[in-house]
């Protein structure tokens, strides 16, 4: 039931960041083209699985894409809030599918399934 409703606001979040980047008439092609660059944070397994783990959290922890909406507010710079919107979309959208935050034991052991 918990793993059903975290999806569910998670799918919610995805569609928001989504309708929200189209009503800002931003390109919808890069949208596309960079939904996936959040997971280029992967390239830390292949050091080894701590910093594997260490890398692909700070990926998809909301932290970074929030300091950038918050650069945003102050540079007005589009392109911040453009790489804000697509990396909230992305980590909303791995959730979605069951993907969390890892733990250094195990790449398939995520903070979504302790819940």
């Amino acid at each position: 039931m918990v793993h059903s409703i975290i999806r569910i606001e998670n799918g919610m979040a995805f569609a928001l960041s989504f309708v929200l980047y189209v009503r800002m008439d931003y390109p919808l092609w890069l949208f596309f083209v960079l939904l996936l660059a959040p997971d280029l944070t992967m390239i830390g397994y292949a050091m080894n699985q701590k910093t594997g783990a260490r890398m692909y959290n700070v990926g998809h922890s909301f932290i970074l894409p929030f300091l950038f909406v918050v650069c945003y507010v102050f540079f007005s710079n589009d392109y911040l809030l453009i790489i804000a919107i697509i990396w909230i979309a992305h980590i909303c959208m791995d959730r979605l599918f069951g993907f969390g935050l890892k733990y250094k034991d195990s790449f398939k052991s995520t903070h979504i399934q302790k819940i």
